[in-house]
């Protein structure tokens, strides 16, 4: 299908209309024009600011996390990579400290958005912790010489990342990977392999999505398989390194989140007009930033994503034990090690029981 084409030609018909709202931006908040300081100047100046965020393009954010607090000092933090692979980086956060701290392996999701939307998460752990975590790149700029990429292939990276790291690492997944993270220390503990996991953290993780569906869940079993390879599958266009790969793209992923909680987002927009005018920094600038971070998203796989919806959302394969990834059954008894799930009450993607039903599936 011509979606992706059509998203393009989109965004190329919006350019104009940017660079519009910018330009009209400026000269109604400029100390020189006298209307800025009139509220007729401040609401053309906040409306255009509101047309140019909404029809910008948004890239990789970065964590931008330069220092962090051990014991009572303040140290530098400093990104590395320390694995790349085709579709994923290993990324530490080294923290100039000779403090020893336990090990930890944040499994961001793979679900449109880039593993920054975790920033907040690095920083908590980031004073008693030593951090990484796993950077999945835009499957748009992956080209199609780099292979493919689907579900195993996740079990795989992730099982690959926790024998780099060693036996002592604590593994903490967040929201979609807590499903091969799960397979992943099931196939580990089966094979005793040494450096698996000290403790597996699932956080809101659709382990189970016959437990309390979710809008997500249902529409995954209200629909075939051919109906999402015809609807929400398409091709990256010529312009981008990944060009020709069949992708599920960011854009139609941000789509589905917005629609889900529409009325929030607009009534967000409507209260940033409403500072914009009244000159409220702080607020302005904190919907700035969450904004510059939700609406900077990821192509997936094509293969990845229609792999998840059936294995995880259709036919509940690792709950129901009949899981075989590349012929190796995924067995959770095996799995010895600490298990904690956490749980969000108002969770609108993974429903209350799903990600607790882990603990039925161990030992």
């Amino acid at each position: 299908m011509l979606l992706y084409q059509a998203y393009e030609f989109q965004r190329q018909l919006a350019a104009p209309v940017r660079l519009w709202a910018n330009a009209l931006e400026q000269v109604y908040s400029s100390p020189y024009n006298p209307w800025a300081e009139t509220w007729f100047g401040k609401s053309v100046a906040a409306g255009a600011e509101i047309v140019a965020r909404l029809t910008q393009n948004y890239g990789k954010p970065a964590f931008g996390l330069a220092t962090t607090t051990v014991g009572n000092e303040t140290v530098a933090v400093n990104e590395e990579i320390l694995l790349r692979k085709p579709f994923c980086q290993l990324v530490h956060f080294h923290r100039d400290t000779p403090r020893k701290d336990p090990k930890v392996l944040v499994v961001a999701p793979m679900s449109g958005h880039y593993a920054t939307l975790l920033r907040g998460t690095v920083e908590a752990l980031l004073p008693d912790h030593d951090v990484h975590i796993t950077d999945w790149l835009d499957a748009r700029d992956v080209p199609l010489s780099q292979g493919n990429f689907d579900l195993d292939d996740y079990i795989d990276y992730v099982a690959e990342f926790c024998r780099y790291l060693g036996p002592d690492v604590h593994v903490i997944a967040v929201c979609q990977p807590s499903v091969p993270v799960m397979a992943a220390a099931a196939l580990m503990a089966e094979a005793k392999d040494p450096r698996q996991p000290k403790s597996v953290t699932l956080m809101g993780g659709p382990i189970d999505t016959r437990q309390s569906p979710t809008v997500p869940n249902d529409l995954a079993m209200r629909n075939s398989m051919m109906w999402f390879r015809q609807n929400v599958i398409s091709t990256v266009p010529l312009n981008y390194p990944g060009a020709l790969r069949r992708v599920y793209p960011g854009f139609l992923q941000l789509t589905s989140f917005i629609s889900m909680n529409l009325d929030r987002h607009v009534n967000a927009h409507m209260r940033q007009f409403e500072h914009l005018i009244k000159g409220d920094d702080d607020s302005t600038s904190s919907h700035r930033a969450f904004y510059d971070e939700y609406l900077a998203v990821m192509d997936l796989t094509a293969e990845f994503y229609l792999q998840t919806i059936q294995v995880v959302f259709k036919e509940h394969l690792l709950p129901r034990g009949e899981w075989v990834s590349r012929g190796r059954k995924i067995d959770p008894s095996f799995i010895e090690t600490a298990l904690m799930t956490v749980e969000g009450e108002l969770d609108d993607i993974s429903g209350v029981g799903q990600t607790k039903a882990a603990h039925a599936l161990t030992p």
